[in-house]
């Protein structure tokens, strides 16, 4: 925790940064700390959980819906949270098997113009105004993440994250893409087109792993175990970043 003096120095650098914003970006810079303050509130009310991504227009005869479910249940039965963006679909999924087993279902839900509606399996729920704010929260709150089949915006979930890894800039936990058929094409892309012309390096795609194994996530969860509420890998990350290495 910082001491009197820091906290000191900190507020009044921010009030020399606030006198030189417009009144507009002032406005702006305090919605978004709002958003990621009521955030980190949430977050340190659970331990660091599983998080499941994947695409709100996969309906409930989905083979990847089906998987979601009994993937939440699983985690569930082994004591651990699961969290999604708390919307239909992939999310609705997770958070059902989650629930229906009686485990802890989280939604990170956010506004949208066209009104996503939170599904009805959640334990805990927070609203976002701002995809980047919800974004963070998504990515601090978990051990373990799975990205399930999905559009543009499960896309930009699973690069966000696995730069962030690449550049060390949070510590490399378990990184799943269920549904090998699926993502298979996105791997081979890497592996022929971006490798080649060192785009990235060979050791960057085993930052993740395809599989279609429900139980190959669950075990990696187990192994990570159960972080105490309140705490979190992000917190001294020089430490954490020596014990959160790949566990797949």
């Amino acid at each position: 925790m910082p001491d009197a003096n820091q906290i000191k120095s900190e507020e009044k650098r921010f009030q020399e940064v606030a006198k030189e914003l417009e009144s507009a970006d002032y406005d702006r810079a305090q919605a978004y700390a709002k958003d990621l303050l009521s955030g980190l509130r949430i977050v340190r009310t659970f331990p660091q959980g599983v998080t499941i991504y994947g695409s709100a227009r996969l309906k409930e005869t989905s083979p990847y819906y089906k998987k979601a479910r009994e993937l939440g249940q699983h985690l569930a039965e082994n004591g651990h949270a699961v969290i999604t963006g708390g919307g239909p679909g992939i999310m609705e999924a997770a958070n059902r098997g989650s629930f229906e087993y009686g485990g802890r279902s989280i939604g990170l839900n956010i506004t949208l113009s066209h009104e996503q509606h939170p599904n009805p399996y959640l334990t805990d729920m927070l609203q976002f105004q701002y995809f980047f704010a919800r974004k963070v929260m998504l990515a601090m709150s978990a051990k373990v993440y799975v990205f399930f089949p999905g559009g543009f915006g499960t896309m930009d979930e699973f690069s966000e994250i696995l730069i962030l890894m690449q550049e060390g800039k949070m510590p490399k936990m378990p990184m799943f893409l269920f549904g090998k058929s699926f993502w298979r094409p996105l791997d081979r892309f890497y592996a022929t087109k971006m490798a080649p012309l060192k785009l990235i390096n060979s050791e960057d795609r085993k930052i993740y792993k395809l599989t279609d194994s429900i139980e190959e996530i669950v075990e990696a969860a187990n192994k990570i175990g159960h972080p105490k509420v309140k705490t979190n890998y992000y917190d001294g990350f020089s430490k954490a970043s020596k014990i959160a290495q790949p566990i797949i």
